[in-house]
């Protein structure tokens, strides 16, 4: 085995007080792709920050290429060597490429910036990892995975021998993370030493040489990818053996929950669609294929035309969310930081916002009130916190999802639509929110399910639509529905489905 690039020792890292790292050991060796996995809250952010001198720890020592090292700015780590790239890009949405790429360490001549340095510099490195983006365009223009790609690149500025990726794909589609994955091989075989973190399974085995599993703050294990299995790492995460099943629930079929007919949202397709009483109907398609767009018309987010009935009465489709509220009707979005939370609120003031007449006494909100429902709502989700006036922001991704659930539950909607409700939650938390799911169900609640994770939508619907081009293409029974069935209607094969 060769001498590691980087050797983690006995870090431990405290927040206000709660330990958050309690003495984790971690490799990173060169020509290696090094998978850093774990619940949401379990020390992976935090472990990469610490190797990229944006979290500085209580105790332990890091040594790169078997020096020891103490880094007071992320500014110290990236001219070590050490490039750390986000989940979200960190870019200036006004600046070119090459400016983004040479940010803080432009290139300068006599009378200032060499700008035709900065660009020949900027196109070398985009053009070392096969990123084809010109190099005067502002960053405000690309796409995330462009984003993503300037993000890399800038690392390469400084010959960076160690590359952190933090949840780089998270809002990448899967055609845009293969391509990410190969520039992520040729770096590997360059010699870079590179982590991967990571909630999804499938691309953890897909790009990694080694595998270490935290929980808890502390280090579980590390394992060669090739000798292990999703569910050894998945128990490994969780302590305990985690599988999506199916589950079934009695489905009252005389009056439909709700019904679209000729259902149109602003710039969309015509729609027909049937939810019952106790379903999850799953809708499936491709990015881009108007699922979204669909159900903010439901909600009242969007303009729609056309008919819409909840439990046998014809409605007027929305044009409020507050209208579609008091029909009986919850979404959660997609996008919880930006739509589904006020991300320096509190728990309290997230979780009861929808629901504000439970917590009011007539013009005045009762604290005691909010804090006890938020308490209540919250301990059903299993959420972990330390105080209801907690800032959300400060809780893990799978957690501030729950204070996003908790939220619409206490509107005790009776028909529920969740847009994406477990991307970027880890798996444990994920089974949580599927047995939630079905529990909704099987209590009578009409669930309308929007998932691009195919093993998902197949365990928790029973039925599934597939979308594509804005208008319902097919339907299946969701016991015998298979992937292949989903992904030829989406893409516009359903004869070979058949």
């Amino acid at each position: 085995m060769p001498e590691p690039t980087i050797d983690a020792q006995g870090i431990r890292v405290s927040f206000s007080g709660v330990e958050v790292l309690k003495g984790i050991d971690l490799e990173l060796l060169p020509g290696e792709v090094h998978a850093i996995v774990g619940e949401n809250g379990a020390g992976k952010s935090t472990m990469a920050k610490v190797l990229a001198g944006v979290v500085h720890p209580t105790h332990g020592s890091v040594l790169l290429h078997g020096e020891t090292v103490n880094f007071s700015t992320p500014a110290d780590a990236i001219r070590a060597g050490i490039g750390l790239i986000h989940q979200e890009p960190l870019s200036f949405p006004d600046l070119t490429v090459a400016e983004s790429l040479f940010v803080g360490f432009q290139p300068r001549k006599a009378l200032g910036l060499d700008w035709a340095k900065m660009r020949s510099d900027a196109r070398q490195i985009l053009d070392s990892i096969g990123a084809k983006i010109d190099v005067d365009r502002t960053m405000d223009s690309l796409s995330v995975a462009d984003r993503q790609l300037v993000d890399l690149a800038s690392t390469l500025t400084h010959d960076a021998s160690v590359l952190i990726l933090d949840e780089t794909t998270a809002s990448l589609t899967p055609k845009e993370t293969a391509e990410l994955f190969v520039i992520v091989r040729r770096l590997r075989d360059q010699g870079k030493a590179i982590a991967f973190v990571s909630h999804h399974m499938e691309e953890i085995f897909e790009i990694s040489d080694r595998i270490t599993v935290l929980r808890d703050g502390q280090r579980i294990g590390t394992k060669l990818t090739k000798e292990t299995n999703n569910a050894d790492i998945v128990r490994m995460m969780v302590g305990r053996d985690v599988e999506i099943s199916r589950q079934t629930t009695s489905i009252v079929r005389d009056r439909p929950a709700m019904v679209l007919n000729g259902f149109t949202p602003s710039g969309g397709q015509p729609v027909d669609l049937k939810l019952y009483p106790g379903e999850v109907l799953g809708i499936g398609g491709l990015v881009g294929a108007g699922r979204t767009e669909l159900c903010e018309a439901i909600f009242g987010l969007s303009p729609s035309t056309g008919g819409l009935s909840l439990f046998g009465i014809p409605q007027k489709p929305f044009d409020s969310p507050g209208k579609a509220m008091k029909a009986g009707i919850g979404l959660v979005p997609e996008d919880r930081q930006h739509a589904g939370l006020m991300m320096a609120a509190s728990l309290s003031d997230n979780a009861t916002l929808a629901a504000l007449r439970e917590v009011v006494s007539g013009w005045w909100l009762r604290p005691s009130a909010e804090k006890t429902t938020t308490l209540e709502a919250l301990a059903k989700l299993q959420t972990k916190f330390q105080t209801a006036d907690q800032a959300v922001s400060e809780l893990s991704g799978g957690n501030q999802q729950k204070v996003v659930l908790a939220k619409w539950m206490l509107t005790n909607p009776r028909v529920l639509i969740l847009d994406e409700p477990t991307r970027g939650v880890d798996i444990g938390a994920k089974h949580q929110v599927h047995t939630l799911i079905r529990g909704l169900a099987s209590e009578g609640l009409a669930i309308l399910l929007i998932s691009s994770d195919l093993p998902e939508l197949l365990a928790l619907s029973d039925r599934i639509a597939v979308m594509r081009e804005r208008r319902i293409v097919a339907e299946f029974d969701g016991a015998t529905a298979t992937e292949s069935d989903v992904i030829f209607a989406a893409t516009g094969q359903e004869q070979k489905a058949a």
